[in-house]
This record gives structure tokens, sequence and C-alpha cells, in this order.
């Protein structure tokens, strides 16, 4: 059976062998703006024949080659999966597509790796190997190790630059994209310096971060430091918070909303704003809240039971509250073009996170469907990304999740919840959670996680690599290019 095949590739310690011939292909030493290939990696044909589940075909070196730029990317998109460990991926894979299917945006990622994730103890300074996404995301957001619940400060309480400030600083345009409220920890990272993630407002600022209230000489709550390190754009939910009222400062007693109305900001509730927003900037930034809290996922929610792995299966259905708010891919391409285009995207570039942040809710909630339909989402927000990178030829595509978590593949009945759905193959897949009773919320794992990337920059993530490499290669990238 012939293969056809666009471009493959293979991983980490073969992909580091072929930097050294890089010369040969054009682009050692400089910047060539030439695209670099994305990967077909669906099953060659039917799986049940033989080279039908093939994957690879070929020698791939010269494609590894291709898509290894030297270090310094015009622009950076970080996207994070909340949870999204690899059986995250995989249960997903298999339902959407198939197992010999290919994800078109998580699969088409040139270069891989895996990932250490652990945060540490705020006393003792030992590692926890099992983090909250706050200690995991200040790890990439600042390159410093923390403890569970702090946001882009140190075990000491020491504030932190986040990758965000600091491309803010070089003069790029700057956003900033997720499904769940935007004070959550991970937004919240990239744009907050504040000890307990869970200070979204003044009202619990005052009453669990007092340090950081306004009214006490502090920084304020996550949404007033958001308000005060203007990203150009900020798309999520939690609109709820932002009635809350200053309690100090030039804008006490004003609601959020209205200061950031007052400050310039241009300030969005509904869906249909989205399509109207041109653009972006220092002058008139976006903050876009299309829900009061987390915004709803696409899938209607399937909670694993006791002895659901003998019910029969199930397919995942549509969550009919999901069509009054963007989807995380109309979020991102958005906010790529709106950020591309602008003044200071044009002249410097910019740095964009994205995170589809409810696979992490929904698999808390031992609810299948509701992950797969959220691992679809950030399926479709890399697309767009490597469909503008491909074009733009300097951009630096990040996608990774910010610790693993607990579904798991199983063949039968387990002690735990399970579920049995039908995949897009037709054939039935069994889902387990087994780290909390029903109604529980099911734990993080420790596993190591998946990292992948493409563009400039992107072999840093072949191998294994920690967290808090992320920032360095991002910082450096971005360092990198200016100098050209």
């Amino acid at each position: 059976m012939a293969i056809k095949r666009t471009v493959t590739v293979a991983t980490a310690v073969a992909s580091l062998a072929i930097i050294g011939a890089t010369t040969a292909t054009g682009f050692a030493g400089g910047h060539d703006r030439r695209p670099s290939p994305t990967l077909d990696r669906a099953a060659a044909g039917a799986v049940d024949t033989y080279g039908g589940a093939r994957r690879v075909d070929g020698d791939q070196r010269a494609t590894i080659a291709s898509a290894l730029k030297p270090a310094g990317a015009t622009n950076v998109i970080l996207i994070i999966g909340d949870g999204m460990g690899a059986s995250e991926i995989t249960i997903g894979r298999n339902y959407l597509v198939g197992a010999g299917g290919q994800l078109r945006g998580l699969d088409a990622l040139p270069i891989t790796g895996q990932m250490t994730h652990y945060s540490v103890d705020r006393k003792t300074g030992k590692p926890d190997y099992t983090p909250d996404s706050a200690a995991t995301g200040s790890a990439w957001a600042t390159g410093v190790k923390t403890y569970d619940n702090a946001v882009s400060v140190d075990r000491h309480g020491t504030a932190r630059p986040t990758m965000l400030q600091l491309a803010k600083r070089s003069g790029r345009a700057t956003g900033n994209v997720t499904t769940s409220e935007i004070q959550d920890a991970t937004p919240a990272v990239q744009v907050a310096n504040i000890s307990l993630r869970k200070c979204y407002g003044p009202n619990e600022t005052s009453a669990s971060c007092p340090e950081a209230a306004l009214e006490n000489g502090g920084k304020g709550s996550i949404s007033e430091q958001l308000l005060e390190t203007r990203p150009d754009l900020t798309f999520g939910g939690g609109s709820k918070t932002f009635s809350q009222k200053a309690k100090a400062g030039p804008y006490k007693d004003m609601t959020l909303a209205d200061q950031a109305r007052k400050r310039g900001f241009t300030y969005l509730t509904k869906k249909e704003d989205l399509a109207k927003i041109g653009s972006a900037d220092q002058r008139h930034p976006v903050l876009g809240l299309f829900s009061e809290g987390n915004m709803p996922v696409k899938f209607a929610s399937l909670v694993a039971s006791k002895g659901g792995a003998e019910k029969a299966a199930v397919q995942c259905q549509a969550n009919k509250d999901f069509e009054k708010v963007p989807t995380l891919g109309d979020m991102t391409g958005k906010a790529i073009d709106v950020l591309s285009k602008s003044r200071a995207g044009q002249k410097k570039g910019f740095l964009l996170q994205v995170e589809s942040a409810s696979i992490d809710k929904k698999d808390h909630a031992a609810d299948a469907c509701g992950q797969i339909g959220e691992t679809a989402q950030i399926d479709d927000a890399v697309a767009a990304a490597l469909d503008f990178a491909k074009k733009d030829g300097n951009t630096l595509v990040i996608v990774t999740a910010d610790h693993a978590h607990t579904s798991q593949i199983v063949d039968g009945a387990t002690p735990g919840l399970d579920a049995r759905l039908q995949t897009h193959d037709g054939a039935d897949m069994i889902v387990t959670y087994g780290t909390a009773p029903l109604g529980g919320s099911q734990q993080h794992t420790g596993a190591q996680i998946p990292v992948a990337a493409y563009g400039p920059g992107a072999a840093q993530v072949a191998g294994l690599i920690d967290q808090t490499d992320l920032f360095f290669t991002v910082r450096d990238g971005m360092n990198a290019y200016r100098k050209h």
C-alpha cells in the first residue's frame, strides 16, 4: 500500500542531530521566512490492514532539518491545555477522529518533547509532585518554581516579571485568551503577582490577600492588576468580578467595569462583539468578557459513574449554552489577526497566551464528554495558530499543558467511575476516573506531560525539558530576534 505524505518528523534526540547540518538548508545564521512544514500524521489506511496503521514513511532527517530554525521569533503563541496530559489527548483523538486519525492542530506540530512539572513547598523548597495550575503557570510565566496557589511570586513572596510583562517592555503587542474566568490561575500568571490565586477582585483580596489590597498599599486584586498590566487584548469569562468596586486609589468606589472604560479599554460582553473588533492597542485595549464565570463548554456533560463500563456506549451531545459564546478557535484567530496588524505587532511582533481551561475542570468532574469537547477546542486554537505561523515565517508556536490529570482508557469495569463512549471509529472506548468518589473532585497527577512546537526556536522543546524552560525559551527567543 502506497503511503502519501506531505511531511513527517522524528523526535527529541534524533532531531538534535540534524541541527549541525542546517547550513545546507539555507537558514543557519539567519531568519528564513519560507514556511516550515507541519505534519500529516494520519494513518496510511485501514488500521486493520498490513501497513495501514503507519503514520511515518521514509527518512525523516530532511523534514526535521526544515523544521528547525534558529531561535529568535518575532511572535510567540503559547497554547495551554489545562490538565491535558497524554491520556486526555489520546481520549480526545480516539473519540473525535479515531485511533488512526490526526488532530489537525495538536498532531501537526513537528518538534516534540516531554516536560517535567512540579511545584515546591513554600517552607522547605522541596518538590511537590502534584502541582496546581497557579504554581505551574507561574513556572513558565516567570522561570521560577513556586508553591501551589501562588501567582507569579516565588516561594519567598517576591514578585517575578512575567513573559507577557517582558514582551510589553520589548515593545510587542500582547494578548491573553482563555475559556475560564480571566482571573483564573493560568491567565492570571501573565498579568498579576499575588500570593493567592483566588484573590480575583477587591473583596476577596481584602479578606484573603490583605498585603496586596489597594487600601493597604498593595498592587490590588488580580482583576485590578490586569487593568494595570494592560495587555492589548484579553478574552475570556469572569465579568461578575468586574461588578466589584475598588476600595482605594484613583478609581475608589468605581466598579472595575467602569474603571476599565474610564481607562480606555473597549469593554465587551456579547458574542457578536467579537466580530466587530478591528483593533487593539495601548490607547484602547480590548477586554472581552463573554460570560459571568467560566465560559460554557462545547459538549453536554456525561459524568462517569459506578458501573458505567457496563452500560451501552453513547456519543457526546452538543451543549446548547455553548452557542452563546465565541469558540476558542474564533477568539484565537481574532486575537492573532488584531495583534499582528496592530502598530506594535507590525513593528515589534506580539506575544499571545491561549488556554483551553475546562479540559481540567471537566476532568475534575469525571465528565468525559465535557473534557473531550474542550480538547477539540484547543485543537482548533492550535490549527488557527499554525495557519498564521506558516504564512508568517517568524512565529514560534508552543503547545503544552500545565499538569497531568486523572482520566485513563481501560478495557473493562474498574473500582472507580467509568463511562463507555462510541468513538469516531464506531468502536467502544471506556474512560475511567479513579482518584475521587462520585461527586468528588478528581485529582491532578504527577506524570510528565507532552510539549510540542513549530517555528523559530522549536528545537528548544525537544527531549526532556522542565516547565521553567518555557520562560527562558520565550524570553531568549524574543531577545534574539531583537538583535537581528
